[in-house]
């Protein structure tokens, strides 16, 4: 089983980027726990951020026919990036969508998800441990299915 997990804009600024709400874990910090939970699991991951929509896409179209599932942090591309949405739709496999932050807990237009209606589910709030949720997650569910 392979889960490809995909970060979105300024997630590579992780523990430099607002650390109050963010924390001071980096983006290689979440990675390496993802990997490390991974291995516990025995799920292989596909690893990727970009600041670029059309970049992210082009990783789910040529990755996704292999994995069995998605997480994703789409960072600001959560509320307007239409095109991302369609991309996780035609990859026919689970997406989890996962924020370090409580999104409805910050401004009011962050509460708002172009990706939430195509996910099977959310995680928002519980830092790096939303990854780790949602890892869990699908390789039980991949699970349920064979």
């Amino acid at each position: 089983m392979k889960v490809l997990v995909i970060n979105g804009p300024n997630m590579n600024m992780l523990g430099r980027r607002d650390p109050a709400i963010y924390g001071y874990m980096t983006l290689a910090d979440i990675e390496a726990r993802v990997r490390q939970r991974a291995k516990e699991l025995g799920v292989e991951v596909g690893i990727f951020q970009s600041n670029s929509e059309g970049d992210i896409i082009d990783f789910l179209q040529s990755t996704a026919p292999l994995a069995s599932g998605i997480i994703i942090n789409p960072g600001a591309l959560t509320h307007y990036g239409l095109s991302l949405r369609e991309a996780l739709v035609d990859t026919g496999i689970p997406v989890v969508e996962v924020h370090l932050s409580n999104i409805y807990a910050r401004e009011p237009w962050r509460g708002t998800s172009v990706v939430a209606p195509v996910a099977r589910g959310q995680i928002s709030g519980l830092g790096p441990r939303g990854y780790i949720a949602a890892l869990e997650f699908l390789a039980a569910i991949a699970g349920e299915s064979r």
